[in-house]
This record gives structure tokens, sequence and C-alpha cells, in this order.
């Protein structure tokens, strides 16, 4: 490995430039939710038919972070990552001056591809330069902004499009971007592999088709005017293309995507029964706010005061998550944590409109505390025992399982929730017309997937992530 900087650096601005990048396109993905409504006037069209401009990104991501990890190894991580930034700027302000539809997915294909890049890219050159002391406070840095912006995303969108224009939710972009430019330049060391490695197109194509038929096949399932048996079809699909992209992994000298870094135990757990969690965790997002809109009649706005709660745990939690992991252990913090948040989903579905208010705050808040302490417990051990030559492998298939999670969290809770409606009325469901009961139905779904989960923690050693740690194996 060839790089501009010494490895092992100590914990310095690098985590908070790419903290930063982080925000940005989760902001980005769960802001504009909110903002369909207007932009769909604007255009003079449907809000189902601005769907495009959301599956633009989707795939552009899902065909273009498999290859972050080659293109960071050949071109230098700080170059790589500069470009993805400033794609992401053009691709910003050209959302924001969109005139229709067209447009608007044209900009969000530069956006996603843009976004594709910038994350991993940044993660990567994260975890290659800071030594093993640091590092566990190095993802927790990165991390939070992950999970404070699905939070923070909607109300922030209502309140934009309420009282300005949608084109700010995209234009504000700009001023940051510009600002993290000349951090990169400072900050970010250019870091490149030595070894030329040629590139995978059929790996490419393979996790491509695999990832796109995934991700966008949960989405149908999630969309309550679609047919959820196409939807989980095509994810099927995915999952065959997937396994065949497994293979042609094993069978090639240089692959696009490292499988073997699944030999890895503590790499492993991460990636998979961390994906199980994450669906879990990440369907409640997806539920709560319309278990306050349509459960309990509460507006927009009023809702989104409710889920502040939410990322108030999950920074309250920011500041203690190393302390907890150094002094208790993954595999302890992992299993407990994973219960805690399991009963806690399952909480969610028992509140009703006469629950008290402290309640309701008390539920949503312990919900955002155990949400941030297994995200950052899972973005940081996954990184524990890789070794420096297959960093660059296990940073492409964390991100891309981290990005497949998102996802089907939400198709997961959407399933849930007609799975339930259609039992109660054998007829498809409206959004509308979801109950109470049939919402209790989805968060327990919700909370025994996360709980189901605790059994692959279980298996992890007593000691793993003791590197991260600063301890010695017993």
């Amino acid at each position: 490995m060839n790089n501009s900087t010494a490895r092992g650096i100590s914990l310095g601005p690098l985590p908070y430039v790419v903290a930063a990048t982080f925000f940005m396109e989760y902001l980005d993905t769960t802001i504009i939710a909110t903002a369909l409504p207007q932009m769909a006037s604007s255009f003079h069209t449907s809000p189902n038919a601005l769907s495009l401009g959301m599956s633009a990104y989707m795939i552009a991501l899902a065909i273009f972070i498999p290859a972050s990890g080659w293109v960071a190894d050949r071109f230098g991580s700080r170059s790589v990552f500069f470009s993805a930034i400033v794609t992401f700027t053009i691709a910003s302000l050209l959302c924001g001056l969109s005139q229709d539809v067209a447009q608007f997915t044209a900009a969000r294909v530069l956006q996603g591809i843009g976004g594709a890049l910038m994350v991993p890219v940044g993660r990567l050159t994260v975890v290659r330069s800071i030594d093993k002391k640091h590092l566990m406070q190095a993802i927790s840095t990165i991390t939070w902004p992950g999970i404070v912006a699905p939070v923070v995303g909607p109300p922030l969108g209502g309140f934009i499009t309420t009282y300005a224009s949608w084109r700010w939710i995209f234009l504000l972009n700009l001023p940051v971007c510009l600002a993290v430019l000349a951090a990169v330049l400072k900050w970010v060391p250019n870091l490149r592999s030595d070894e030329r490695r040629p590139f995978d197109v059929g790996g490419l194509i393979l996790s491509g088709i695999a990832l796109t038929a995934i991700l966008y096949g949960a989405d149908m399932a999630s969309q309550s005017d679609t047919d959820p048996w196409l939807g989980i079809a095509i994810i099927g699909v995915g999952l065959v293309f997937g396994a065949v992209a497994y293979r042609h992994a094993l069978r090639r000298p240089h692959p696009l995507i490292d499988v073997t870094t699944l030999r890895i135990p503590t790499f492993s757990v991460t990636v998979v029964t961390g994906t199980i969690t994450r669906i879990g965790i990440g369907a409640v997002p997806y539920l709560l706010p319309l278990l306050f809109q349509i459960g309990f009649g509460l507006s927009a706005f009023r809702s989104g005061l409710l889920l502040l709660v939410s990322a108030l745990g999950n920074l309250g939690m920011k500041a203690l998550t190393t302390v907890i992991l150094k002094r208790h252990g993954f595999r302890n913090v992992a299993i407990i944590n994973s219960a805690v948040c399991g009963v806690v989903t399952m909480a969610c579905g028992l509140l009703t409109p006469a629950s008290p208010l402290a309640l309701t705050l008390f539920v949503v808040f312990v919900y955002g505390l155990t949400r941030s302490m297994q995200f950052s417990s899972l973005a940081t051990l996954a990184y524990a025992d890789v070794p420096p030559q297959q960093m660059s492998g296990a940073n492409t298939m964390w991100n891309a399982a981290q990005q497949m999670s998102i996802g089907l969290g939400i198709a997961f809770g959407a399933l849930a929730l007609r799975a339930a409606s259609s039992y109660h009325n054998t007829g498809v469901a409206q959004a509308h017309m979801f109950t109470l009961s049939e919402f209790r139905f989805a968060f327990m779904c919700a909370g025994a997937l996360t709980l189901a989960s605790i059994y692959g923690y279980v298996r992890l050693a007593r000691d793993a992530g003791h590197a991260l740690r600063g301890t010695s194996r017993r």
C-alpha cells in the first residue's frame, strides 16, 4: 500500500470530514420524500411519476458501490473522494434547477454515482489511516450522521417545503460541499494500492444486477399501490444473481468484491447477522411516522417533533459508545443491546393515542439510544480483524450490505403492515386504512427479527474486537 501519509495516525479531522459527506448523502436520501408533492406540482405531474427519480438514484448506488474499492486503489483515495464530492455537488445543483422529470432523473443518476463513491471511499480512507486504538472512536464519528439523518430528514424536509421551496433541499448542499472540498485537500491522504488489479467486469455486472434487483424489489414491495408478490419475486431474482456473483468471485483471482473476507468471523457476523439486525431496526423509522400520522391522527409536523426525540437518543449515545464497548466488549454489547432494541421496537407497537406523552417519548428515545449503539458497534467491529490487504474488499462488501439493508428494512415494515391489513380485510391495503392492531403486528415482526439476530452474536468469541478495545486475548 502506497500512502501519502504514514499509516496508523491518531484521530484527527479526517473522520469529521468523512462524517460530513455521510450526513449529506443520507440526509439527501431521506429528506426528499416529504418534498415529492410540491415537486410533482412544480413539474406538472403526479408524485408517482417522480418515483423514477428515486429509483434512478438507488440503482446508480447499487451499480457503482461495488466498484468503489477498485477505483480508490487505482486512482488514490483523495483523488476519488474529491471527484465524488464534486460530482455530488454538481448533481445537487442540477437537481435544484431541474424543470421536469427527465432532467431531475438524470441529475439523480449523477448524484447516485457521486454518492456510490463518496461515502465508501471516505470510510475506506479512515480505516486505512487511523490506528486500531483510535479506530473505534473514528468509526463512531463517521457513523452517527447515517443514524441521525433518517430521523431528522423528514421533519426538516417538511419545514423547507412548507416555508420555502423544495429546490432548497438540494441547493443547501452547495456551501457544505464546498467547505468539505477544502477540507479534503488539507486533511485527506491519497492512499492507493501498489498492486495493479484488472477490473472485474463480470463481477460488476452480476453484483450490479443483484443489488439493483434487491433494492428495486424492496422499493416496489413497500409501495401501497403495487403487487407485493412482484416485489418479493424481484428480490428473489436479486438473491439468485447474488449467489451467482458469489461463485464468480470465488473463481476470480482478483474479484471486484472479495468474498473471502466472510471467512473472518468478526467481519462475517457484522455483514450476515448485522444485516438481519439492521433490517429489523431499519423498519422502525418507516413505521413510526405512519403510526403517529395514521394511527394517532397527528400532523406531519407534530409527528416529526416526536421523531426528533429518537435523534436525541442517537446523539446522546454517541458520547458513550466508545466507553461502553471498551468496558463491556462487542459480544456482550451486541447481545444485550439487540435484546433491548427488539423489546423497545415491540413496545412502539403497543403505544396508542391515549398513551401518556412521557411514555411515548421515553420509548422513542430508548429506541434511538439502542439503534445508535447497535449500528456503531457493527460498523466498528467490521474492521477489527481485517488485514490491510483485504481492507478495500471488506469495505466494498460492508457498504453494499449496508445499502441493501436500508431498502430491505423499509420493505420489511411495509410488507408486515400489508400482511396484517390483508389478513383483516382480505384485500389490497391502502396506507389510510391501517389500524392500530395492524401497526402493532408490524412492530412485533420487526422486534422479533431483531431478537432473532441475537443468535449470531452469541456465536462471537468473547474477546471479539480485542484489538480495538486495547486489550489482549485471554
